[in-house]
Parts: C-alpha cells; sequence; structure tokens
C-alpha cells in the first residue's frame, strides 16, 4: 500500500510546501488537493513548487470536474506540469461538489465525465481527440504519462470508473461500503473487457493518531457532512432502503438538514452535528498506531493498494511522523 496526503489550498502556499516536503521525506507516494476555485486558492498555480521542493511525490487534485475547468486546458495543465517535472502529477476526477455548487452550478453528468477521463488522459499523453468537429493533440508532448482517477459512490459513477478510469478514489475508509464499491467497479472493468486487478484502489479520509478519541472525532465529524453531500445525491437519485445503495452509506443523513460550504472541510463545521460517531469512527481512521494498522490491513485485503490522509485537523505534523515512523515503510515492504 502506498499512502498520501490531501490539503486545503488555504494561504499562505508556504504551509502547504512545507507539508508536503514533510510528506515526501518521509516516504509518502502524493500529494492532493481539493480543487474549488472560490473557497480556496489555485491549486495549480502551486503544484509547480510542491513539485519543486519534493523529489519523490506526484501532484495532483482531489478532485477536478469537467464542468469547473475545460477539459483541453485541464490536459495542457497536467502535461505543462508533467514536461517541466517528468511525469509527476496524477488527475483526479468526478462529477464536482464544492466547485460547482457554491457558484451556483450542479455537478456534471457522468458522461461528460467519462469523456473527460478518456480526453484528458489520450491529450497528456500525446494522442488525438476530437472537440466539436475537429481532432487537435499537443504537437509538444513528449513521453507523457497521466494516471486518471476517479471519485464515485453510487452504482453508475462506479461503473463508469471501471469502465474508464485508471484509479478510483474512494473518499472514505469503510470496509463495508469499500468491499460494495470495489465488486462493483471490478465488474464493470471485466464486462468492458479491462483487467479489473489494473485499476488501482484509493481510500481517501481523515486519519488522526493519538489517544484522545473524543477530541479526534469532533476534529473530523466534518467529513461525515462532505461524504453526505455525495449521499444526498444518491439518495435523491435511487431511493432510501431500496437496495442500490447500502444503507450502511445513506442510513446516517437521515438527520440532515443543510450544508453551507463556508465551512467545507473544515474542523467545527456547523452543518455536521447529524454525523454520529459511529459514521465518524466507520469513515475515518484513529486511534492508535496499532488501531491505524489494523484498519489499513483490513482495506488493503480488500484491495485498496493507496491511502490518502485528509489533513484538517490540528495534528498535521504528528499524525505524518506516526505513519512515516510506523506505518508506511511497513505496508511498503509487505
Amino acid at each position: 500500500m502506498n499512502f498520501g496526503i490531501v490539503l486545503q489550498t488555504d494561504p499562505p502556499a508556504d504551509r502547504l510546501i512545507e507539508l508536503s516536503r514533510l510528506a515526501d521525506a518521509l516516504g509518502f507516494a502524493s500529494v492532493w488537493t481539493f480543487d474549488s476555485p472560490v473557497l480556496w486558492q489555485e491549486p495549480f498555480v502551486i503544484y509547480p513548487r510542491i513539485l519543486e521542493a519534493t523529489r519523490r511525490v506526484t501532484v495532483g487534485p482531489m478532485v477536478t470536474n469537467p464542468r469547473s475547468r475545460e477539459w483541453p486546458v485541464t490536459a495542457s495543465l497536467f502535461a505543462t506540469l508533467n514536461d517541466m517535472f517528468g511525469n509527476r502529477t496524477i488527475c483526479g476526477i468526478g462529477r464536482g461538489d464544492s466547485a460547482v455548487r457554491v457558484v451556483g452550478e450542479r455537478p456534471t453528468t457522468l458522461e461528460e465525465v467519462a469523456g473527460a477521463i478518456r480526453a484528458i488522459r489520450a491529450l497528456a499523453i500525446g494522442q488525438e481527440v476530437e472537440l466539436h468537429g475537429a481532432t487537435f493533440r499537443f504537437p509538444w508532448v513528449r513521453n507523457g504519462a497521466l494516471p486518471v482517477w476517479m471519485a464515485a459512490y453510487g452504482p453508475k459513477a462506479l461503473a463508469v470508473a471501471g469502465r474508464e478510469a485508471d484509479g478510483l478514489i474512494l473518499q472514505l475508509a469503510d470496509p463495508f461500503v469499500i468491499e460494495w464499491a470495489i465488486g462493483r467497479v471490478r465488474a464493470a472493468a471485466e464486462e468492458a473487457g479491462r483487467d479489473p486487478s489494473s485499476i488501482t484502489i484509493c481510500a481517501a479520509a481523515p486519519a488522526y493518531v493519538g489517544d484522545d478519541i473524543a477530541h479526534q472525532r469532533d476534529q473530523v465529524r466534518w467529513f461525515g457532512g462532505m461524504v453526505g453531500n455525495h449521499v444526498a445525491d444518491l439518495v435523491s437519485r435511487y431511493g432510501q432502503g431500496t437496495g442500490a445503495v447500502p444503507e450502511a452509506l445513506t442510513a446516517y443523513i437521515e438527520a440532515r438538514e443543510g450544508y453551507d460550504y463556508a465551512h467545507h472541510g473544515r474542523p467545527g463545521n456547523p452543518d455536521t452535528q447529524f454525523v454520529p460517531d459511529e459514521i465518524v469512527d466507520r469513515f475515518c481512521v484513529l486511534g492508535s498506531v496499532e488501531d491505524h494498522r489494523s484498519k489499513l490491513q483490513a482495506l488493503e485485503s480488500l484491495g485498496v493498494s493507496h491511502f490518502a490522509i485528509y489533513l484538517m485537523h490540528d495534528a498535521q505534523e504528528a499524525t505524518l511522523a506516526a505513519y512515516g515512523e510506523s506505518i508506511v515503510q511497513g505496508f511498503a515492504r509487505s
């Protein structure tokens, strides 16, 4: 299993560079950022500084979307960074949440996401694509490479990921839901004639190492609210208790009353008090180093090969250090 970190592009940018440099030194494989242009600073301006300050990590958004950014522009951004820094970027993509809702738009369609995955990847490696009836390519790309991983929760989105994406991003660490989702992605891949084992499975969730579980829960309860935005979409589309989506994922949002993106992804978010401790424990990775190791082993046994830590809490360096000293290398050898 490889490990990454997920950051918000809050100013000052130097703070992101500092955490990225630390993660790189501790053996982490990736640095991801949110991509919501209104809520935070522009990530693609910060990525070159992260790449300059590190030696090994790959860098990219978790996640971008084809509505906020036109996919030829997105592809050019990745291809340019790869040309500058040697294929050290990765593209996480989805239908859009905070980036589109804050500006009054709705998430894009799955068909648009599928098309964007194909086009961004093709352009970034120098292949031709068609847009508005014209065929074109980036003539300056040489030996480009760009993995494109799709964030998904619902059955239809998971099927698109299985057919199109190089990897799946599951934004939670609940073994039951992850096993359900992986099964659907692999079934879709096999039906499309792809090797299911070729799809990287990434679980992304807050991780907090320490002894005060109550404090840890309060620091990461925001995550249940963030996931709840996507779950609310699933319930509106598939209904509650229909069997299309596990109730283990959907039941907890019954008490959800609304959501203000001004507090998105932040400890103390007042719109996430409906999230019970049970969901925090299931969706996140909390407790001692041994607790973390045990849960990560369970995820690895299900097929998760990349774990990305949302670091929006008050023990960023301590958690990174604990992973670097006691977890990252142990999983790399397993």
